[in-house]
């Protein structure tokens, strides 16, 4: 992958975990048209990816990520964020987007509330991931034992999904993300 000009980062895996996320969660990769009062879902996955540039932060989208590997998804991710940071990215780069994930944990950030997309559903926020000190088991029994942690967090349209699903949305990213084995089999 680093010979295509790729790097394996938690939001290439992030991006795959997203979209068999979606695909269970439909109402997830939505959009809602106000004036007509209808929910339109989408039957492809074009995630944007939050991109910090000299101008401010900057959403270019990967298109069809449901139909790319994770290495393309890795080098194809590398080359949007240069062309963005560069202010190469074309018109197409920065359209046609259903859900939109934020990763600010690589330049220090532990806790946010990001903002929705609009006109998307949610969007996915993922804080600075490291070590962390976390119990297992229950009681006296439990253990403390030292865990990688990625803390999640999500932002949507309350007009259009709850609380409830928010958590069963959430619940899959989670799920797959802690098995990378599902992670590659499901999407």
């Amino acid at each position: 992958i680093k010979e295509r000009g790729g790097s394996l980062t938690l939001t290439v895996f992030a991006l795959k975990a997203a979209v068999a996320a979606l695909k269970q969660h439909p109402r997830f990769n939505a959009s809602l048209d106000a004036d007509v009062e209808e929910i339109i879902l989408k039957k492809y996955y074009n995630i944007g990816i939050a991109v910090d540039t000299d101008r401010g932060l900057v959403v270019p989208v990967i298109h069809d990520v449901d139909r790319k590997s994770i290495s393309d998804l890795a080098v194809e991710l590398m080359e949007l964020a240069e062309r963005t940071r560069s202010g190469e990215a074309s018109l197409d780069d920065m359209q046609g987007g259903t859900f939109t994930i934020t990763n600010p944990g690589p330049l220090g950030g532990t806790a946010f509330s990001p903002i929705i997309n609009y006109p998307q559903v949610a969007i996915l926020g993922m804080a600075q991931a490291g070590w962390r000190p976390v119990v297992q088991g229950e009681g006296p029994e439990g253990k403390i034992v030292p865990r990688f942690v990625l803390p999640l967090v999500i932002a949507f349209d309350h007009r259009v999904v709850d609380g409830a699903d928010a958590a069963r949305f959430m619940r899959s990213i989670i799920d797959i993300l802690e098995d990378p084995d599902r992670l590659l089999v499901s999407v």
